[in-house]
Order: structure tokens, then sequence, then C-alpha cells
């Protein structure tokens, strides 16, 4: 966390690690992600990271991209428990998450420095939100990436239609069920969605449990 008043030399024994908040899915995903990441981001600088969640990608993807600034963003409700992770976690170029809602707010912006963005990565969100909020995401990361900036999602995605698992079909029941305006997104309506805002599908990598990492970039 970029806090010069913590002291990475003590913090670990001063937080009950087991206590934390915790994502099965998270955990199983961390490093193959960041693999990817690695390959991906060379050359950035600044990336925001969307819906950061418990905040767990964060505190493991810092340290291992230690030529990034890490910016962390989430509605406030979940802000305490990216700030326990960056307490047990510490990483000098790992930014306090900044309130980021995606029905009101416009792209968030760290005031201790200038540094633009030039990359975003999100995770597990656009099941989660509505289609209305996967529309003003991509519109706001057209908006704010420079061109050849990515923003990078990470989730699972129908393909031509249809889905890639039974397990897959079983989850988006699920949600569906909990939250009609939620659901595994078409990839192809991602896609086209992502090029009306100068956005250009250039990478897919296939993932771990019938999950993909697509890799936009602006043009």
């Amino acid at each position: 966390m970029h806090d010069t008043d913590l002291n990475s030399d003590n913090l670990n024994s001063k937080v009950d690690i087991a206590a934390l908040p915790f994502s099965q899915a998270c955990e199983n995903n961390k490093q193959p992600i960041l693999e990817v990441l690695q390959i991906e981001l060379q050359g950035f600088n600044h990336v925001l990271e969307i819906g950061s969640g418990t905040g767990q990608h964060s505190a493991h993807f810092a340290p291992n991209l230690p030529e990034l600034q890490w910016q962390t963003s989430d509605v406030t409700n979940n802000h305490r428990h990216i700030t326990a992770w960056h307490h047990a976690y510490p990483a000098p170029n790992l930014y306090a998450p900044l309130a980021f809602d995606l029905s009101t707010d416009s792209v968030p912006v760290n005031s201790q420095f200038n540094l633009p963005y030039d990359a975003m990565f999100t995770a597990n969100t656009l099941h989660i939100i509505s289609w209305a909020l996967v529309e003003r995401l991509f519109a706001l990361a057209g908006d704010a990436l420079p061109t050849e900036g990515k923003l990078i999602v990470y989730g699972p995605f129908n393909e031509n239609g249809k889905y890639t698992s039974e397990g897959n079909q079983r989850f988006d029941a699920m949600l569906r069920a909990g939250n009609p305006d939620s659901g595994i997104r078409d990839k192809e309506d991602i896609v086209s969605l992502a090029t009306t805002h100068h956005l250009l599908l250039c990478k897919t990598y296939a993932m771990p449990a019938n999950n993909q990492l697509l890799v936009f970039q602006k043009y």
C-alpha cells in the first residue's frame, strides 16, 4: 500500500491473515492472470483496477509487476476489504482504493500524482453488473485510455451465443435467479460494444475453469 506511515516489517504480525476477506476464485486464478499481465503490460506504467473486490488480486499483482503503479478502485463498501489486504501485504506501487461507482462516477483519479492511466483491468465484473453498466464501463475506458492503451477483462463468456461449459450454464442460471440484470455475456456482444468505443480485441487467452481473458487495445 502506498503509505509512508506503514511499516512493512511488522504489518503481518499485527494482522490476522486468516480473518481477511477471502475469495477462493481469486486464489485459484490470481497466478494464471498474473502470467498474462506480465506479458500484456510490458512497457505500461499506470493501471486502474476496476472493481478490486476483496483486494486479493491487487495484493498479488502489484509486487509481481513492480514497474507498474497499481491503482485499486471499487464502491466504498468494499474499501475496508481491499485495505485489509493492502495492510497485510503492502507494496510500494500499490495504491489504496478510490471510490468508483459505475452508475454515477467518472474514472477516478489519484490526487497524489498526475500520471494518466495507460491500462485498465477488471475481473469477474461484467457478469455481475447490468448490461447498462457494462456499456458505461467500456465508454469510460474508451474515453480515458490513450491510443494503444489496454483494457483487460477476465471472466466467463459465451461463444456464439452458447455456454462454453455446463458449469457456466449453471452459474448463469444462479446469477439470473438472484438478479435478472446480471448473467454471463456473449463475447460477440462485448467485442461489438468495444469497437464502438475504439477498443479492438487483440488477444484472447483461455483461462482455468472455463474463463477467458480478453485484451482490448485503443485505436
